[in-house]
């Protein structure tokens, strides 16, 4: 249920009277209320989801170990993408992938990360940078020979953002995905 809240979808209805998911790219995740409504809404975005996702892995290891953990970050990024409170269109599980990593091991965040920001200095495409983060969660947690739980979890977290991104890695392969600009506020 934690994962249905919708840090984006909040913000922007409630503080911007307007829906992030029809502004954009229509997604309703942190990278797209940063384009809609500046780089502040989204990094309250990326906080929000990020906390949620870390709350529901500490209440879930809290009532059932490491394997209720790991149930319970697999839970929360998918109500993040298919959140129930608002019609099945959520984000793509960027933001809670980091709790995730966070969760895994912290040396797995910090190195998914340093890959998300290479990435993004090097290509100058979001989708591309959250891929390659994705990637480097499973690879760091099977480098860090992590529980077998935490492994799997790292492994599902990469195929769901994998599969969260399909429209955006077919642009990629196509040459048509928007670069983002760094330091530039994006027009309304």
């Amino acid at each position: 249920m934690l994962g249905s809240f919708s840090a984006s979808i909040l913000i922007s209805k409630y503080i911007f009277r307007r829906d992030v998911r029809k502004s954009g790219s229509g997604n309703a995740g942190a990278a797209n209320t940063a384009r809609v409504f500046g780089v502040g809404a989204g990094l309250l975005t990326l906080l929000g989801d990020f906390l949620k996702c870390l709350l529901s892995m500490l209440l879930a290891r809290a009532l059932a170990g490491e394997l209720g953990m790991c149930v319970g970050g697999a839970a929360c990024m998918l109500g993040h993408c298919f959140p129930l409170y608002f019609h099945f269109r959520g984000g793509k599980a960027v933001a809670t992938g980091a709790a995730v990593a966070l969760m895994i091991d912290w040396r797995v965040l910090v190195i998914a990360l340093a890959v998300y920001l290479l990435a993004a200095v090097l290509f100058r495409y979001a989708s591309l940078a959250s891929l390659c983060a994705a990637a480097a969660i499973p690879a760091c947690a099977l480098a860090l020979a992590v529980s077998a739980p935490k492994l799997i979890l790292g492994i599902f977290t990469f195929v769901l953002v994998a599969v969260m991104h399909r429209s955006n890695i077919a642009r990629l392969l196509a040459g048509t995905e928007p670069k983002f600009s760094f330091g530039k506020r994006p027009a309304k």
